[in-house]
């Protein structure tokens, strides 16, 4: 009788592989980010060389922050996603649609996918000083403006708009390419024989795209609006951000009052999220009435 060979599992050797980033990412992550909800509700921080604290204050740290102007820093960076994402989703929409229509024939399509994509490989620090090297005091666009009108040169960085538009518009030539590549993907995934049914039932390009289309996109638009979101939350040039940073080395605060901002910032990206993923199922779902 023959005996029974003992199967190899390998699965284990995937888990153990795999450990060493939960291990890292519970001490070096996980831990602090939990710590810092407990510092929040406590008074923390040095005066001199004598610590004080850390005394219990309940919410009295987020009570001193709704009185402080958070809330314009909150509305700035509001505007910013709003503005960094429209721009981005109707230019990705269209540059997707007219890629993947094969009516079209565009000539060295696989070029075009790579300029577009390409700003998307360059590291958002480099990219904010190529901007900032643009579009400051003295660069090339200002020196444009003094040689073509005459006139004084315009302070971009001086601004608020001005900046906030500078920001949307790095976030736009950033991210565009990536949505892009993803609307492409999910328009080539539709079944052709359904938008073939949809035109000899005499259907329009418009309701096509409204009825067909745009119901598939609806999960890759989700993606660029979280993209979008995420992304300029964490830029560090962001005044919230900068205020958050800030209050960590304000010896009357430190970590206490930056804990509790921070926590206040990551609830209102949270929710902004949700909502953003509340209106996509709502359109995917009036779309397909």
């Amino acid at each position: 009788m023959k005996k029974k060979r003992k199967s190899v599992s390998y699965a284990k050797w995937g888990y153990i592989f795999i450990l060493p980033f939960f291990i890292t990412y519970l001490i070096f992550s996980l831990i602090p980010l939990v710590d810092t909800v407990r510092f929040s509700f406590f008074e923390y921080y040095r005066s001199g060389i004598k610590q004080i604290g850390p005394n219990f204050v309940g919410w009295a740290n987020y009570a001193e922050l709704l009185k402080s102007d958070m809330i314009t820093y909150g509305k700035n960076t509001l505007i910013l996603w709003v503005i960094g994402f429209i721009p981005q989703i109707v230019v990705a929409l269209v540059l997707a649609n007219w890629f993947t229509d094969v009516r079209l024939k565009i000539h060295k399509l696989q070029f075009f996918k790579v300029v577009i994509y390409l700003p998307n490989l360059i590291m958002a620090s480099a990219f904010a000083m190529l901007i900032f090297s643009i579009f400051s005091d003295i660069g090339p666009i200002n020196e444009l403006i003094k040689h073509t009108t005459g006139g004084e040169a315009f302070r971009f960085l001086s601004y608020t708009g001005s900046t906030m538009g500078l920001v949307a518009f790095m976030n736009f030539i950033m991210w565009f390419g990536n949505t892009t590549i993803l609307l492409m993907a999910a328009m080539m995934g539709i079944n052709e024989s359904v938008i073939e049914a949809a035109e000899i039932d005499g259907a329009s390009s418009s309701q096509i795209f409204w009825k067909i289309t745009l119901p598939h996109l609806t999960p890759m638009i989700l993606l660029g609006a979280i993209y979008t979101v995420v992304e300029t939350s964490n830029y560090s040039e962001l005044d919230i951000n900068k205020k958050i940073t800030g209050s960590m080395f304000d010896t009357t605060k430190l970590y206490s009052f930056s804990a509790a901002m921070s926590w206040i910032y990551f609830c209102a990206v949270i929710a902004v999220l949700l909502v953003v993923f509340l209106i996509s199922v709502w359109l995917g779902r009036r779309s397909q009435r």
